[in-house]
């Protein structure tokens, strides 16, 4: 593992690292932002899913929550959002390709070989977390805007007791019904639909639910509502009794000025699940 850059923030530190990956082959950079506490004991740590055309650096940039997880001496991981490099494969189009990896293990060319982002943040990425900085393993809460929402809501249901908590700005919420999803397991994945349930947080929802407390946090003035299909998973939720809160935020849009209002309260939610 290679340090690319440590700052002090907050009275922790703000890292960004990088490693070679069996599991994408190639290269891969994260951010971790670790409070002052972590300096003595091993600490909660918050995962941050970023969404379509982001790297690790978007979230730790722009959302504000450095500020709010030292305050509840939490730790913070961003991860990039797909592989990257000029041997990995790429589309012209924002939503295909580098940048937009969606969370899934492709089985299909040309991304099979390096699109396998399930299994980067399932696995290999805690993996080497929890081998390397001190973060307890046993409280961990994850959250993403847009495709990472999406990724946060379907990675914490498909790993019962994993996760103590899960929340999402503007997740991408029915993608086997959306362009923005659609399109990509299609070419992720191939055309037997049944292989796209699995990354479906409405249908997972519908199947086996969360077994802890959710936050949805969704702009109502979203441009992109069509595609996020918001309304499939609060009816899926309300129809399974989950326990969570869905919220229409009047005003609000598909931007960081949106995740960045929020934040605070999102790790505010979160740690009352980790400290819990």
């Amino acid at each position: 593992m290679k340090t690319i850059s440590e700052n002090r923030a907050f009275g922790g530190v703000q890292g960004v690292y990088s490693h070679a990956s069996d599991v994408t082959g190639g290269e891969m950079t994260f951010g971790l932002f670790l409070p002052e506490e972590a300096e003595h004991d091993p600490v909660p740590v918050l995962w941050y899913l970023s969404g379509l055309t982001c790297t690790h650096e978007n979230a730790m940039v722009k959302a504000g929550a450095q500020k709010w997880a030292a305050a509840e001496g939490i730790a913070l991981v961003f991860p990039d959002t797909s592989p990257r490099g000029a041997d990995v494969p790429n589309d012209d189009a924002y939503d295909l390709g580098q940048g937009a990896g969606f969370y899934v293990n492709a089985t299909e060319a040309p991304w099979s070989k390096h699109f396998r982002m399930w299994d980067y943040v399932t696995q290999e990425l805690p993996e080497l977390l929890f081998k390397t900085f001190p973060l307890d393993e046993g409280r961990q809460g994850i959250t993403g805007h847009s495709m990472g929402g999406h990724g946060a809501l379907t990675i914490a249901m498909s790993f019962p007791g994993r996760f103590r908590s899960v929340s999402a700005f503007a997740p991408i919420a029915n993608p086997t019904q959306s362009d923005w999803g659609r399109k990509q397991f299609a070419a992720y994945l191939g055309a037997d639909e049944a292989k796209w349930a699995p990354h479906d947080a409405t249908l997972l929802m519908k199947k086996r639910g969360f077994d802890g407390p959710i936050l949805i946090d969704q702009g109502a003035s979203d441009q992109f509502l069509e595609n996020l299909r918001p309304e499939a998973l609060a009816e899926a939720m309300m129809a399974a009794r989950q326990n969570g809160a869905f919220r229409m935020q009047k005003g609000y849009d598909h931007s960081y000025f949106f995740v960045s209002t929020f934040m605070e309260e999102h790790v505010a939610f979160h740690a009352a699940a980790l400290y819990d």
